[in-house]
């Protein structure tokens, strides 16, 4: 009979390395994408792109293990402890770090200590803030004619220590651009090293604060010059700075244009499966997106569902309709089950996910509350009718088809469960220019969450429509914006149209 092998190898999982890229969600790579898709754990940095988590499993585990600049850090054994020791355990680790593991990102520290603890590891390259920054900011690092070489050097190491590992010399006489990552509170002194060394004060330098975010602003100087450009425009971290003759280009090349909601910051509160889509659209607008996602969607265990005998369907949110095609296909079923019965959706984010499906709906009300449903309906004939909701939804709906003599069935499909939140995290949303609001669901975890939090002076509280506003009010909070329209689309036109009066100093609606 063959030796059992030892179970701390049979148990084994693996940790990937992945670098995000410098903050703009597009240029995360498919590899990294399809890794988070399907990890058990993820250990993350604080710099990492927006949104870049939502598409973890639910049940992964998340794992802030970043670092913040005079705030609270973790430190390294501690982040190589956490990934020796889940993956010791059998798990699919990702460790994701912002820009590229290998490119000041102490990849090659943890790779070190995975090797030692005989953990297998991948390494999935990112794009690097040091290139991205840059080239957004109009400027190449390398250009024909101008240089064809490129040095990357950290500029978080203090150039007075003793030991610094930086020779100044060799840099100021390097034939090429200069990319100082991490340097912008140094940046005085690391110019003054420069010239000191014999770099000419007269060469062009930039300095690009938030590189591909929406937020991202850029100063271009010379050496001489560029840290008092820099302190004068208020810049600051996370930044990058470049020194050499492609630095001019910018002035030339810049192609990323500010949107309307540029420096503005906006807070995210749905959940994470949802959060992406309305992130996305904020960041095209220009706006600083913190996702705090203050609930989890949970689907709720039944039976297969067989709807026939029903003439009339409701579907009073998009989570429902997953939900409701997951429980029709665990019968072996699929959208044709529901031919023989009208299909009523609450609001167009409801419809657009039946029409995912293949299903048309056939009544939409023109206020995307329960109130319109009930108004939408009342020229309907109802026999029987499904109503397929989330746990603890209002009743408005289900008894005004009761008092008309219809059979009701409620059909909880899901539930909203309160999602944890770091406390940076939370602390950032409530001090964002706009906390969004999308229902009462998210009102009362995302307090619950804040606790003793309050408001920052300024911040302006969004509601998506009069039900998520009335729970507001209940906690003692007053909207400063309902959304005329009680979807999506109609929250972001009525955050911008506010944006916009406060920008031209016309009086907002509130």
């Amino acid at each position: 009979m063959p030796e059992r092998e030892p179970v701390s190898v049979r148990r084994r999982g693996r940790v990937y390395l992945v670098g995000a890229g410098p903050g703009d969600p597009g240029l995360l790579t498919v590899r990294a994408r399809e890794l988070i898709a399907r990890a058990d754990v993820i250990l993350h940095d604080r710099l990492i792109p927006p949104g870049v988590l939502d598409g973890a499993r639910p049940a992964a585990e998340l794992i802030f293990v970043g670092k913040e600049g005079g705030g609270e850090s973790t430190p390294q054994a501690e982040t190589e402890r956490l990934l020796v020791e889940h993956a010791g355990a059998g798990r699919s680790v990702v460790r994701l770090k912002g820009g590229d593991p290998f490119v000041f990102g102490r990849g090659g520290e943890e790779a070190g200590a995975l090797r030692e603890a005989g953990i297998p590891f991948e390494v999935v390259p990112g794009v690097t803030a040091g290139v991205a920054a840059p080239a957004y900011a109009g400027i190449p690092v390398t250009h024909r004619g101008l240089t064809s070489a490129v040095a990357l050097i950290t500029g978080h190491e203090d150039p007075e220590k003793e030991d610094t590992a930086i020779d100044w010399e060799a840099l100021a006489a390097f034939p090429g651009t200069l990319v100082f990552y991490m340097g912008v509170r140094r940046l005085a002194r690391i110019a003054q090293e420069l010239i000191a060394a014999g770099r000419p004060g007269s060469e062009a330098a930039a300095v690009v604060e938030r590189g591909t975010l929406p937020g991202q602003r850029a100063v271009i100087a010379t050496l001489e010059t560029i840290a008092q450009e820099a302190e004068r425009e208020g810049i600051g971290a996370p930044a990058i700075t470049l020194v050499g003759a492609v630095a001019r280009l910018g002035n030339e090349l810049a192609w990323l244009r500010a949107g309307p909601l540029a420096g503005r910051t906006v807070a995210v509160t749905r959940a994470r499966a949802q959060t992406s889509a309305l992130a996305e659209r904020l960041g095209e607008l220009g706006a600083s997106v913190v996702q705090a996602p203050a609930i989890r969607i949970r689907a709720l265990e039944g039976p297969p569902l067989d709807p026939s005998g029903y003439d009339l369907i409701c579907v009073t949110s998009a989570n429902g309709v997953e939900a409701l095609f997951e429980r029709l296909a665990a019968g072996g079923r699929d959208a044709r089950a529901l031919a023989g019965a009208r299909v009523a959706a609450i609001g167009p984010g409801t419809a657009r996910a039946l029409a995912a499906h293949g299903i048309v709906a056939d009544v939409v009300p023109e206020r995307y509350v329960a109130e319109g449903l009930v108004e939408a309906l009342a020229d309907v004939p109802v026999r029987h009718a499904l109503l397929a909701r989330a746990r603890g939804a209002r009743e408005v709906l289900a008894r005004a088809l009761r008092e008309r003599g219809a059979q009701v069935d409620e059909l909880e499909l899901y539930e909203s469960v309160p999602e944890r939140l770091p406390g940076e995290v939370w602390r950032a949303a409530w001090g964002a220019d706009y906390i969004t609001f999308t229902s009462s669901s998210t009102v009362r975890n995302f307090l619950e969450a804040a606790g003793d939090g309050a408001l920052e002076e300024g911040a302006r509280v969004v509601s998506i429509g009069p039900v998520t506003s009335g729970t507001l009010r209940e906690h003692g909070l007053e909207p400063h914006l309902e959304a005329a329209r009680h979807d999506i689309d109609g929250l972001l036109e009525t955050l911008l149209a506010d944006a916009t009066a406060r920008s031209s100093g016309a009086a907002p609606r509130s």
